[in-house]
């Protein structure tokens, strides 16, 4: 395909399954020009079909791109150079194109309303963010379980008392650093996938091939930390209302579309996270850490390990189908991050008992669906 730029690497996912494949992306003449190797594939979304997950501002450091000519597909570039020259060719997609969309009904209402909008703008207020703040935490809690349902399916729930009770322990003690009035509730779910993610309403889902990873629980906390960090941030919320709508996400929570409900688990899983929520959720991580007086070389050694992981398979197996790294910042600049972090006194996230049920925690399961609403059922 003929191009004006030079080709940057990407992450695409077709929106069919989860996984994600590397591609290369060209700012051609008349739109963005996407290949992919295996297999073999090439398309051109059109600059006036493109949306972008959040607005290319000025100093961007990568994008996420759909396309209405390909719904449900997504690319992901993280340059800061594409990002710059992609606001030249698609101008609807910067932050001052989606501030005037918001002001445009507003136009002829009043001079000082508009005032008003252009300084919560300036000020880096989030309207979204803020929508998904207010959301009642029954709706946000209801949200999180049909996305868990969903992006569960088919994996037995892991049960056993002792290693449940060692996971609600550590989350206790977490949830307290954070100053939450209620625990997170994490579900472990017997999965071979090294990954972990949060869920709306306070809730995160880990699975057997992370603990069986982990080298210490001090790593289990700190990947907990994280993904805590995403909800302290709302991130979850954040990135359904932004894909979906306010209005559908209401019409969603009041009990319409229950269809729509069904697929939240694999709409966030596509969705993934930019770098800079990446980020937040890692600052977030290294203070509750820090409150909860848990080491964060945990947190550090694991970012290691991942790294290591990603050397010996390149990121096409272990991370499938719910790709840990889509929009994740580079491992070894995670890893720099937290070892630089000051010492401080701390104690280990668990005592070596505690350890060792957690990792036996999927010795017993449960089915979900089955065994909904008693004691150990998910979330």
């Amino acid at each position: 395909m003929p191009s004006n730029s030079t080709a940057t690497y990407g992450r695409f996912s077709d929106g069919r399954s989860a996984s994600a494949r590397d591609a290369s992306v060209n700012l051609g003449l008349s739109g963005v020009e996407i290949r992919l190797t295996s297999p073999d594939q090439q398309m051109i979304w059109q600059y006036d079909t493109l949306k972008a997950a959040e607005p290319v501002r000025t100093h961007a450091i990568d994008v996420l791109l759909t396309s209405t000519s390909q719904p449900g597909a997504s690319v992901f570039v993280p340059s800061p150079d594409f990002a710059r020259n992609l606001r030249l060719s698609a101008p609807h997609l910067t932050a001052r194109a989606e501030r005037w969309r918001h002001a445009r009904p507003w136009v002829f209402g009043s001079l000082a309303a508009m005032g008003f909008v252009a300084l919560i703008y300036a000020a880096g207020w989030s309207p979204i963010r803020s929508m998904a703040g207010v959301l009642p935490q029954s709706w946000r809690e209801r949200l999180g379980e049909s996305a868990v349902a969903s992006m569960t399916e088919g994996h037995k729930l892991c049960a056993s008392p002792a290693g449940v009770a060692a996971m609600e322990k550590l989350s206790l003690r977490l949830s307290k650093a954070a100053g939450a009035s209620t625990p997170y509730k994490v579900a472990i779910y017997d999965w071979p996938l090294l990954n972990a993610f949060a869920v709306p309403g306070g809730q995160v889902v880990m699975t057997k091939g992370l603990i069986e990873k982990a080298g210490s629980p001090d790593e289990v906390a700190g990947v907990l930390a994280h993904e805590i960090g995403h909800g302290i941030e709302l991130h979850p919320e954040t990135g359904i209302i932004r894909a979906i709508g306010l209005a559908a996400a209401v019409e969603l929570m009041m009990g319409g579309s229950g269809g729509a409900l069904a697929n939240m688990g694999l709409l966030l899983a596509q969705l993934g996270y930019t770098r800079t929520a990446e980020h937040e959720a890692d600052l977030q991580a290294i203070t509750l850490l820090k409150n909860a007086a848990i080491s964060n070389k945990g947190l550090g050694d694991f970012f290691k390990r991942v790294e290591t992981i990603e050397d010996e398979d390149k990121v096409t197996k272990t991370l499938k189908p719910f790709d840990l790294l889509r929009t994740h910042p580079p491992t070894a600049e995670r890893e720099k991050l937290v070892r630089n972090q000051k010492d401080y006194p701390s104690t280990p996230a668990l005592d070596e008992a505690s350890w060792q049920e957690l990792k036996r925690v999927c010795t017993i399961t449960k089915d979900p669906a089955k065994d909904a609403g008693v004691d150990g059922a998910p979330l």
